[in-house]
């Protein structure tokens, strides 16, 4: 990328943010149509931007302070609160949502390989369009949000066993439990240094000249990230678990500041970078894959939602509202797909398949998903009318 592309980039984002935000929506689904406009998709007098090493690069920042910023928002406190909603939330989510896309990816590879991966990519949701989402709503502090956010690590974790799995054809259940565990221990080890190591951070933190202190929060949220990352799970959970870490040193506050315009910036990259592999010529092979996988999404992310709203002490409105934020699918989705691609264990056809199929079903999505959770209350309010008195 140019810096003449990068400022066309930035020029049409901002732009069609604005239009966005004049209709009240999300600058999500903005971002995702700039990334397919200024992408390598017909007409060629648009194609300003080809995928790259720049471009990912710009992506991963993006994700990494989305979820370090989630983080920052759920102390130790409120994760234990809502350590209750993994278990169950979780486990449902996984049986019913990875159940569905099997079934899904039976109807469209048959038995195979293929299938499982297919039923991966409809299972687990995406963590940076939802917390972008939240921001924008304002629903962060929402008690409801305690069931998504333990949702969402549930699935980080179950997908840091299933990449290992996707990437060579298949794992023992040994490889598959060992990641699994080490996920677990890291949460486990940061949730501790927070508990006890939090306020001496903050203390540190707080004695640093401004430079050094911007420097050296983003130094702590690249290396709890690369310290994830060594241990076969996803980046995505390092940084959340930076923020936790940093939810109780007493500086969230000036984090949250200085960090907020830069946080807003590389997310809206993210999202266009994320839009550049999306293939729209692909749609009439791959299309009824995607109406089906979406429809799945739908039932499967709205009822988990409420079912495990419900058993958790939520009103089915809260319920819904939690479900919407889980119906939006992204990065993993897309990295479970090019994980895929370069596995010969599957077959040539299947793989460019689900290629295809990840990049359309991703803007479906995301865009269903945004729309959704700027309306899940005035659905949840059609769902459950107010009785009338008397």
């Amino acid at each position: 990328m140019t810096l003449a592309e990068l400022a066309v980039t930035i020029g049409v984002l901002g732009a069609l943010g604005l239009v966005a935000s004049r209709f009240g929506l999300s600058a999500i689904p903005a971002y995702l149509f700039a990334g397919i406009l200024l992408g390598p998709n017909e007409p060629d007098f648009l194609k300003v931007v080809q995928p790259s090493e720049v471009t990912d690069f710009v992506a991963e920042i993006g994700l990494l302070f989305l979820l370090f910023f989630l983080g920052l928002e759920f102390s130790v406190d409120r994760l234990v609160r809502s350590g209750r909603h993994v278990g169950l939330g979780g486990a449902v989510d996984l049986l019913v949502n990875a159940g569905l896309g099997l079934l899904v990816g039976l109807a469209a590879f048959g038995p195979t390989f293929a299938a499982f991966v297919l039923a991966a990519c409809i299972y687990v949701s995406s963590s940076a369009i939802a917390v972008k989402a939240l921001i924008d709503l304002r629903r962060l502090a929402d008690d409801e949000t305690d069931l998504v956010l333990a949702i969402l690590l549930f699935e980080d974790i179950a997908i840091a066993a299933v990449l290992g799995f996707v990437a060579t054809g298949g794992g023992t259940v040994a490889t598959t439990a060992g990641v699994t565990l080490k996920a677990l221990a890291f949460v486990a080890a940061s949730l501790a240094v927070s508990r006890w190591l939090g306020a001496w951070l903050g203390r540190l933190l707080a004695r640093l000249e401004l430079e050094f202190f911007l420097l050296a929060v983003f130094g702590f949220v690249i290396a709890m990230s690369a310290v994830a990352k060594e241990l076969d799970m996803s980046e995505a959970i390092g940084a959340l678990m930076a923020g936790v870490v940093l939810s109780d040193s007493g500086v969230r506050e000036e984090i949250e500041q200085r960090f907020f315009a830069f946080r807003d910036v590389f997310a809206a990259l993210f999202f266009f970078a994320f839009a550049l592999t999306i293939e729209l010529d692909r749609t009439g092979d791959v299309g009824w894959i995607v109406l089906l996988a979406v429809a799945a999404t739908l039932v499967g992310k709205l009822g988990v939602g409420v079912v495990a709203g419900r058993a958790g002490g939520f009103s089915v409105r809260q319920g819904v509202n939690a479900g919407a934020a889980l119906v939006a699918h992204g990065e993993f989705t897309i990295i479970l797909a090019q994980l895929a691609a370069g596995n010969a264990a599957l077959a040539a056809a299947h793989r460019d398949d689900i290629v295809a199929f990840a990049g359309l079903y991703v803007l479906a999505t995301a865009t269903l998903g945004v729309v959704l959770m700027k309306e899940s209350k005035r659905l949840g309010r059609f769902l459950t009318p107010a009785r009338a008195p008397g």
